[in-house]
């Protein structure tokens, strides 16, 4: 695969994809007399990338794609990573970013990103290495939410960090330990960087010694942890909720 590469099917995701305009789209296939070739959303961006559209008899496509659930549409493009972190220094106001460490499923880091979007994150970092990175199920998962929340991928999360601390970011990990506080109950306001750690080994101890709060979400139940994208969702929803009243 050429890096940084990537292929999206379906309605939604391939709309998103067209209609940004941010990335270099490769090839667009199409079938004919498809869900796709009939949707609005859809021919209303084609005239943009007209060159790279392929309009593909039923048998064909099916031959080509019938693996997937594309709903008649296929792109491929390249995207969406960014590698230069901004900085936010003269920015004010509620800033909230997430840094996501150690995340190795595909679908937990696909459903982040589009929870993310929809409760206002500004953005999300993952590591250049010990991540699953940002792939095609990745994408697909987020069902379009990638094309909204920029996406960093450094090579050092501990001095992206350090960093954003410099620029007067307040950390706060989740974490469950005797230490955290129950996560409703920390201020998400102003500049927020929330670290996330795998569900099975948790946050790294360096990047914890950099957090000025830890957040936990108690347990009832005899299941001992959230699935990552639900503890995720908690956080970030309260987040909202927070700087929305």
């Amino acid at each position: 695969m050429i890096k940084n590469q990537h292929t999206i099917y379906g309605i939604n995701g391939s709309g998103a994809v067209l209609a940004s305009r941010k990335y270099k789209v490769i090839d667009i296939f199409i079938q004919s007399g498809s869900q796709a070739e009939r949707d609005s959303t859809i021919t209303q961006t084609l005239n943009y990338h007209g060159g790279r559209v392929n309009i593909i008899k039923a048998e064909h496509f099916k031959a080509k794609f019938g693996r997937l659930r594309t709903q008649g549409i296929v792109v491929i493009f390249n995207g969406p990573v960014e590698e230069q972190l901004p900085s936010f220094k003269s920015k004010s106001g509620n800033i909230g970013l997430l840094v996501l460490d150690r995340i190795e499923d595909p679908q937990n880091l696909g459903q982040i990103i589009r929870t993310a979007e929809c409760a206002g994150i500004g953005g999300i970092i993952i590591p250049k290495h010990d991540s699953c990175g940002i792939t095609d199920t990745v994408i697909q998962v987020s069902q379009g939410a990638f094309t909204q929340i920029p996406i960093y991928q450094v090579s050092n999360l501990h001095q992206t960090i350090t960093n954003l601390k410099d620029e007067d970011f307040w950390v706060i990990a989740m974490e469950n330990s005797l230490k955290a506080k129950e996560w409703y109950k920390i201020d998400y306001s102003g500049k927020i960087l929330i670290i996330i750690g795998s569900e099975g080994r948790g946050i790294k101890k360096l990047l914890l010694e950099k957090s000025d709060f830890k957040a936990t979400i108690p347990m009832e139940g005899k299941t001992n942890s959230l699935n990552v994208s639900a503890a995720v969702s908690a956080v970030i929803f309260e987040r909202l909720r927070q700087i929305s009243t």
